[in-house]
């Protein structure tokens, strides 16, 4: 029969619009009102329980199952395995949890799709009745042995019993607290079994990141659904974050759901809605980091603080309260108004902002000030707020569990200016120990900075202590001095007066102090000098005209100005004229630079033309960031690996 061309055309749209609404996620937050609680005139599913075979056990075990509305033995289905908490058994998720109300309630909105979900006892031991001491050894080794009975026994027994469809694609796994953390370790450690895993409130039994997912590319390959969720108030929440973090750092697609509430049901059960609408369907893996209600706080709030709060799309959420206020504002290199509402509080969300460290303000009626829930850094010429975005490829500055260095503040009167002033050193994992002598970089902060910049925003320390314990660099001694000079504070009247003032006390004062109070080498090939943008010119000036004195220069995002020739042409004629020593004295000369973002990068590729003209050897580093804090810190991470070789 021939059909009509119009009807044809009909046909062929509504398939089209079909298949785009299979596959396209729509952004729902949270459960909607009512979500679980039961309602009349809907088709409902059912119920059962189940005793299987434990061989693992060496008994009979018993666990719930649900069928989905209108089941039929002539279908095949998918399953989700829905595991329970430490103190809970097979009944635990339908006592607290509704789980067969929620599930009937989606189907009714055509929001889910058929599956049969296994409820059975995490807890694999003869005696497996949640009584007595819930913790005792045996009774959580068993919630390990779980995994063994659920791959050898449970799923088999399922499978053969009822209507299933038995590959990975169809088969998923999830769980509250204790069983969330089962569900983790099971499911992300059989990938050729579950392909869609959700932890709950994931409990201490959670395996550490790396070997939950030893091999990234194999999980972001195999995963259809990776979910973890957790409320905001859970004392356990830090084990969900370290996943979430070692994920992001890998670039495994997964949800972080973070939500108001504690370790409850409450939770679970928007957990159990949420990740089940996801399940045996087509996921746009792309919008995965908009599926949360909070952020988490950030790192450089203070103690408590719940705001600012990361989104895990790196947007960020501000909230001050300021009632009598009539405009604020945040300031992140980029103003966002923010809103008030009824009780007095503003709030706004960013646009996604770029790794690492950032200053900002808030700006209440036009006054820039440090905002209250955040640590304040000295930046800018005053102090102001900080944020640390995460980096995915910032695992060098992580803290990790290797042994650490101090940072001491050290005071001394300088003669060359007739006062006080302090300095932060690092001293090596081992310093206080040993006998040894250290070789030292003096490491210089930029403009509107001060000597806390690189302990403070650059965590020099912790790049440092990982370094060492990969051995990577040389145990060293790194003095971060105040190069302020004059009280300008910055590069305001910045000048060739202001560069000789530094040069003066760097060599008669801070290096004599340090060589006199701290146990490092004397010896110019154990002495380096570095610094950022303004340090950066300090580095080229008192560097340049004393390399007997230096092995290395290191030059972060600076260059000689090519506006300013009075300055710059002096030093240019200098290095003309000492060619040959500093390509004798210093190996290495290691410029770098953020990128064509960074304000200094035409100042720097200026200067370069002009070494390689006159036959100035230098190594160079460009990594993508602008004048910023990532930048800088990856220099350090890179120009350390260089030194005193």
């Amino acid at each position: 029969m021939k059909i009509p061309l119009k009807k044809r055309i009909l046909t062929a749209a509504l398939a089209t619009l079909f298949s785009i609404a299979a596959v396209a996620q729509s952004i729902e937050k949270e459960a909607t009102k009512g979500f679980d609680q039961l309602r009349t005139g809907i088709a409902t599913g059912k119920v059962d329980t189940i005793a299987y075979p434990s061989k693992t056990v060496g008994t009979t075990r018993k666990a719930l199952i649900y069928t989905p509305p209108n089941f039929s033995k002539k279908k095949k289905y998918p399953v989700l395995y829905l595991l329970h908490g430490i103190g809970g058994d097979e009944k635990e998720w339908l006592k607290g949890g509704s789980p067969q109300v929620i599930l009937d309630n989606l189907y009714a909105e055509h929001k889910l799709e058929p599956m049969i979900v296994v409820m059975p006892n995490g807890r694999a031991m003869k005696d497996d009745r949640a009584v007595g001491n819930v913790f005792d050894k045996d009774k959580v080794e068993a919630f390990a042995t779980f995994g063994k009975e659920l791959l050898n026994d449970l799923i088999p027994f399922v499978e053969k019993t009822y209507s299933t469809l038995t590959d990975r694609e169809h088969r998923a796994i999830a769980g509250l607290s204790m069983g969330g953390g089962q569900s983790l370790n099971f499911g992300l450690g059989n990938l050729d079994k579950f392909a869609w895993v959700g932890g709950f409130s994931s409990a201490p039994n959670t395996k550490r990141p790396e070997e939950l997912v030893p091999n990234p590319a194999e999980a972001k390959q195999k995963l259809k659904l990776l979910w973890i969720s957790c409320g905001d108030q859970d004392g356990l929440i830090s084990f969900s974050k370290r996943t979430h973090d070692y994920l992001y750092q890998h670039d495994v697609p997964h949800v972080y759901y973070i939500e108001p509430g504690g370790h409850d049901f409450k939770v679970w059960k928007n957990g159990l809605y949420m990740f089940s609408q996801f399940l045996f369907k087509p996921v746009d893996a792309s919008s995965l980091s908009k599926y949360t209600v909070l952020g988490t706080p950030a790192e450089t709030n203070v103690r408590n603080a719940k705001y600012p709060q990361i989104l895990p799309d790196n947007r960020v959420v501000f909230r001050v309260k300021a009632p009598d206020a009539q405009k604020v504002q945040v300031d992140l290199g980029k103003k966002y108004d923010m809103v008030k509402d009824s009780s007095g509080f503003w709030t706004a969300t960013t646009d996604s902002i770029s790794r690492g460290f950032h200053y900002y303000s808030l700006l209440f009626d036009g006054l820039p000030v440090a905002d209250p829930a955040s640590d304040a850094f000295y930046g800018m010429g005053r102090m102001a707020s900080g944020i640390e975005i995460p980096d995915k490829d910032g695992a060098f500055y992580a803290l990790k569990d290797v042994p650490h260095g101090d940072i001491r503040i050290k005071r001394y009167h300088s003669k060359v200016s007739n006062s006080w002033r302090e300095m932060y050193v690092y001293t090596p994992p081992g310093y206080d120990k040993s006998t040894e002598k250290y070789p030292v970089l003096y490491l210089l902060h930029g403009g509107g900075e001060d000597q806390r910049g690189w302990a403070m925003q650059g965590k020099a320390d912790l790049i440092l202590d990982n370094l060492i314990a990969e051995k990577k660099a040389k145990p060293m001694v790194i003095v971060m001095l105040d190069g302020n000079m004059g009280g300008t504070g910055g590069l305001a009247g910045f000048n060739e007066n202001v560069l000789s003032a530094f040069e003066n006390e760097l060599k008669q004062g801070a290096i004599p102090f340090v060589e006199s109070n701290l146990r490092v080498d004397t010896n110019a090939r154990n002495r380096a000098l570095a610094g950022l943008s303004m340090g950066g010119l300090q580095t080229l000036y008192a560097g340049i005209r004393n390399t007997p004195m230096f092995s290395s220069l290191g030059v972060f995002s600076s260059g000689w100005f090519a506006n300013n020739p009075k300055l710059s042409d002096p030093q240019y004629e200098f290095m003309k004229a000492n060619a040959a020593t500093i390509n004798n004295k210093l190996k290495p000369l290691w410029i770098s630079m953020g990128g064509k973002e960074d304000i200094a990068y035409q100042n720097c590729q200026i200067m370069m033309k002009k070494f390689d003209d006159m036959g100035i050897k230098y190594q160079y580093s460009d990594y993508a960031g602008g004048h910023s804090w990532p930048v800088w810190r990856h220099d350090l991470f890179l120009f350390s690996q260089v030194l005193f070789k």
